[in-house]
């Protein structure tokens, strides 16, 4: 391909992923059902269900006005050759192809939050302080802000230089070693998230004996899944919304529940929601999705390796110089139709993990009705959607609509 194919090619790509989200987001509202389904009807009562449409409405207006300024953005970034002078600048500053890649990086990650701020801010302070999600004060918004920046640069700053470094030194075969090093990166964050991460945004506090940690205890013990501990996390300092989750690997496997979610279900409840997510473990499903990243991981790279240090593409961007860490971004806006397939195909797996997830915690803890419950409560607490479109579903839910999860958990009573 000449360079003006590839730019044709990358702003095509662009405008049609831009044009995608805004179809499915109309044609998601455009589902929105003013008659309240049947089984929510002794949950909702008509104005908080107009609420949770309104809810929708805002968040989806909110995300196309981001996507279609941060899509322009990019778009006049690539028109006007502004990666050329964010790489001059590189140039100047700083000798070598790992610490220009860096810089090059940093200044493009600094670009990205820039832009992210007013929108993140705006979501936070005003949406979500609208409908009484948000407890979040000014201060936690940018002491967490900064937090994520430092660890974005620590942990991108090091997969950047491993792969530079990889591609500088091992030929033909860079892709094999880029692969292999990032996968083991990955799995190693897996592992020191819980310890390490995780603390940096909430406080962690091993549940006080009662009845909850006994019930919790009891049932895992008859599944025979072994747990380091219970766990409640403050995540009331930032959102009245709730969930609950697992974190670490084998023997360091902790269960974490929202205080927001303890506060506001009974103890069948809570122990239906963790007997899905030790559904989640006894099926394998995150070792299926380690193993699916793996392969993935191993494709990107791969295919990336045809496309270093390419003068049609780079000349499409206006480049003056050749660099590897310039071949990433550019390679990253082709990779972008590969990427949704594979997402396309990533969240129906994780539907159907959900499914026999749901199927596991039904038949092992045997109250299906206390679980049904519990995912209403969660459901109208947090004015979720009760009738996403189906391309919707397809496109973005990693978890099936919450009307098609009851079903079929009550055809297995």
């Amino acid at each position: 391909m000449n360079p003006t194919e590839y730019l044709f090619l990358i702003l095509a790509i662009l405008i049609g992923n831009c044009l995608l989200r805004i179809i499915v987001e109309l044609l998601n509202m455009s589902s929105l059902s003013f008659r309240l389904p049947d089984e929510f009807q002794s949950w909702y009562d008509p104005q908080r269900y107009e609420k949770a449409q309104r809810y929708l409405k805002e968040n989806t207006v909110f995300d196309l006005i981001e996507t279609i300024v941060t899509t322009s953005i990019v778009i006049f970034f690539i028109v006007l050759g502004m990666f050329n002078y964010m790489d001059r600048f590189a140039r100047i500053l700083v000798p070598g192809e790992i610490v220009r890649g860096l810089l090059f990086a940093g200044l493009l990650y600094a670009m990205l939050q820039l832009i992210n701020i007013p929108f993140s801010f705006y979501h936070t302070f005003v949406i979500e302080e609208k409908y009484g999600f948000n407890k979040m004060t000014v201060k936690t918004f940018i002491t967490d802000t900064l937090k994520h920046w430092i660890l974005g640069i620590v942990i991108g700053g090091i997969a950047l230089t491993a792969v530079l470094w990889f591609f500088m030194k091992t030929g033909s075969l860079a892709w094999v070693f880029c692969w292999l090093a990032v996968t083991l990166f990955q799995i190693f964050l897996i592992f020191i998230a819980p310890a390490v991460i995780m603390p940096l945004f909430n406080k962690f506090t091993p549940l006080a004996e009662g009845e909850l940690k006994t019930a919790i205890e009891s049932y895992a013990r008859a599944q025979n899944f072994k747990i380091k501990g219970i766990f409640s996390m403050d995540s009331s300092r930032r959102s009245s919304k709730s969930n609950a989750f697992f974190t670490g690997l084998g023997k360091y496997r902790r269960i974490v529940l929202f205080d927001t979610l303890i506060a506001k279900h009974s103890i069948d409840e809570l122990v239906s929601v963790l007997a899905h997510e030790v559904g989640h473990y006894k099926h394998k499903h995150l070792l299926k999705y380690i193993a699916i990243s793996v392969v993935t991981n191993g494709l990107l790279f791969f295919i990336l390796g045809f496309f270093i240090n390419n003068p049609a593409l780079f000349a499409a961007f206006k480049m003056e110089h050749l660099s590897i860490y310039a071949s990433l971004l550019f390679f990253s806006f082709l990779y972008t139709p590969i990427n949704l397939l594979l997402s396309i195909l990533l969240t129906a797996l994780s539907r159907k993990h959900e499914y026999e997830a749901d199927h596991f915690a039904v038949t092992t803890y045997q109250r299906p009705q206390a679980f049904i419950d519990a995912l209403k409560k969660l459901t109208v607490d947090n004015l979720s959607n009760l009738t996403p479109h189906s391309l919707k579903v397809v496109l973005d839910y990693s978890h099936p609509p919450v009307l098609k999860r009851i079903k079929a958990i009550r055809q297995l009573i």
